[in-house]
């Protein structure tokens, strides 16, 4: 089966998320109505973790309760390898573990495909690639936070990444134009919003973030020459990156949901208004771009 366009992201279902969130968590039955109204969307892919709170508890109810664990794919997280599992074989009991309970939780028998969660935990890709061979994951992969480890993506043949991406955030660039002609992995884009701090009013936004709003202008500035609003441009632009299988994006109610779904079948943007937001935007800082590193 292959990934839809828009792929939802669930980390709001288990845990209070982003920048711009005032909402909280949903409820239960809010969560269980997006899901379903994802997969009327078209959406056939989910993204979660078992770092993500109880998301995938809710998850697995939902789909089970709602007939569709067998219509979506599941992505999932390994938990960060403590370093008390130093030894291999402490590794792969917990690498197992990690993988086995997320299963239960989401009350399915196997995932489309199973990310380190911490990019640094690649030196265990043999382990995960253990439980792709043994049916449990449909293929092995990484969540990239950083491009430190590009080399090794690329050595390896990863079939699934999940990295960072947006108008503003564009440190990837390079890797994917390292990448093969055809073929490569599948990619799925995170960050389209920037955590919220794209769309937030100037108001809300607190130095040291403030550098933003100079260039967000201008991109405003073109986009309503062009008619287009600044959420229409943040996602457009990410789907206009042909090397990107699927963009992930979070919701916290079924407006949001049906909002992105609408931009998302508007396709990518204009060739010109691409280029020309490629061109404008300045190589921010990391403690711009990565929320990482952002003060709480």
């Amino acid at each position: 089966m292959k990934f839809s366009k828009m792929m939802l992201g669930t980390v709001q279902f288990g845990l209070n998320y982003g920048i711009a969130n005032s909402a909280g968590k949903p409820t239960y039955e809010t969560v269980s109505k997006i899901i379903k109204a994802a997969h009327e969307g078209g959406i056939n892919c989910l993204d979660t973790a078992a770092g993500y709170g109880d998301s995938e508890e809710l998850i697995g109810r939902a789909l089970t309760e709602l007939k569709l664990s067998d219509k979506m794919l599941i992505i999932s997280k390994v938990a960060k390898v403590s370093q008390q599992n130093s030894s291999f074989a402490d590794a792969e009991k917990f690498i197992f573990d990690s993988v086995k309970n997320s299963l239960r939780r989401l009350r399915i028998d196997r995932l489309a495909a199973c990310l380190f969660h911490v990019e640094s935990d690649l030196q265990y890709l043999e382990i995960l690639r253990k439980l792709e061979d043994s049916g449990l994951v449909g293929g092995a992969g990484v969540s990239l936070d950083t491009n430190t480890h590009c080399t090794e993506v690329i050595t390896n043949k990863l079939q699934y990444l999940q990295l960072p991406y947006n108008i503003f955030d564009r440190r990837f660039d390079e890797f994917f134009a390292a990448l093969p002609r055809s073929g490569g992995p599948n990619i799925f884009a995170r960050s389209a919003y920037l955590q919220g701090l794209l769309l937030m009013p100037e108001e809300k936004i607190k130095p040291p973030l403030t550098s933003i709003i100079p260039v967000r202008r201008k991109i405003e500035a073109l986009g309503n020459e062009a008619g287009l609003a600044m959420p229409e441009i943040c996602l457009r632009f990410v789907i206009s990156n042909p090397r990107i299988s699927s963009v992930l994006v979070g919701v916290d109610n079924i407006e949001q949901l049906k909002q992105n779904l609408a931009i998302i079948e508007q396709g990518p943007l204009p060739d010109g208004l691409y280029h020309q937001i490629l061109t404008m935007v300045p190589d921010f800082e990391e403690k711009i771009i990565r929320p990482g590193l952002w003060q709480k």
